[in-house]
């Protein structure tokens, strides 16, 4: 069966050549091309205790009433299994980690102390985002770093420090281009917060797809898109977000330690809700990345935060960690 029907179908098991090559484990050891070929053949969506991703995501797409595009990626082993997985689905504020990384690769490369330097706005450039702002409202007088922008935005999924964060960088534009120079054809950005949110089936704009964002986020949490202190201090704010305690986390065991950007476009649209996260079992160096982006089929239906703990709890069970 060719790539095209498989994606066609609405489910893509990929190869770990895809997603694994020029990526690092998180004890810095690369995995290169060569490396990465010797697990494809371990790579596939049925476990070995015969496990079977597929049937299970389509039967809980069929009880939500929804679509489900997920992967999850080995990073010990190199195994990696994906469902809808070259398929659409809105950013919604998935894209804040992105946008956090971009920031810390230009202070990185070329703009030295932007990191800790005051960016500071009006009350009105906040119309329409003060709902979904929480710390940036409390600092208006003051501003704010882009390192606590960052903070903010991924731990409390701040909407204008997700806006603020887009200024440093070129806006949706700029973001877009961080994607391609990390490898990514498919992550687009293409409005700020809150239009960005707006989707419809077929939409194009500000989408990834499941695969597109686990591999990104792969390269900027293990991988050599950032440098090491910035991966470390991203994943640090990843570790502690607030907003993710009922999705992907609430899929895995409470002795794993998780690190998640949450995503949410609201019944309006289509019941859309994503979560992207890196999570370590006790004692392994070794991460596991889980991406997962849901829909509902009908328009003004809530999002559902237990298809996306059950898909995690799939995703792991299929990379054999469950």
């Amino acid at each position: 069966m060719t790539r095209r029907l498989r994606l066609r179908l609405g489910v893509a098991t990929l190869t770990g050549s895809a997603l694994l090559s020029g990526l690092v484990y998180a004890g810095g050891a690369a995995i290169g091309e060569k490396d990465a070929s010797s697990v494809a053949a371990r790579t596939g969506n049925t476990a070995p205790s015969g496990f079977d991703l597929d049937k299970t995501l389509r039967d809980l797409e069929t009880s939500y009433n929804g679509r489900i595009g997920a992967v999850g990626i080995d990073m010990g082993t190199g195994r990696t299994v994906g469902y809808r997985a070259g398929e659409r689905f809105p950013f919604n504020s998935m894209f804040k980690v992105f946008a956090c990384a971009a920031v810390l690769h230009k202070a990185r490369t070329g703009d030295p102390g932007l990191m800790d330097r005051v960016v500071r706005w009006k009350p009105a450039e906040m119309a329409g985002l003060t709902a979904n702002s929480p710390e940036t409202t409390e600092y208006t007088d003051t501003g704010m770093t882009p390192a606590q922008l960052c903070r903010a935005g991924i731990t409390k999924s701040d909407g204008f420090a997700g806006n603020t964060l887009l200024k440093q960088i070129g806006g949706p534009r700029g973001l877009t281009g961080f994607f391609r120079s990390t490898g990514d054809r498919m992550s687009r950005l293409d409005r700020p917060e809150p239009t960005l949110t707006e989707w419809e089936p077929g939409e194009q704009r500000d989408t990834t797809t499941p695969a597109a964002a686990a591999q990104t986020f792969t390269r900027i949490t293990t991988g050599k898109a950032l440098h090491p202190r910035d991966r470390a201090r991203l994943v640090g704010w990843l570790k502690a977000s607030l907003t993710g305690a009922t999705r992907i986390r609430a899929g895995l065991p409470k002795t794993w330690t998780v690190g998640d950007k949450t995503g949410t476009g609201g019944a309006s649209n289509h019941g859309t809700a994503n979560d992207i996260a890196i999570a370590w079992t006790p004692g392994s160096n070794a991460p596991i990345i889980l991406s997962v982006l849901t829909n509902r089929n009908v328009d003004d239906t809530p999002h559902d935060d237990k298809v996306i703990a059950s898909t995690a709890t799939a995703l792991a069970k299929a990379l054999g960690r469950l």
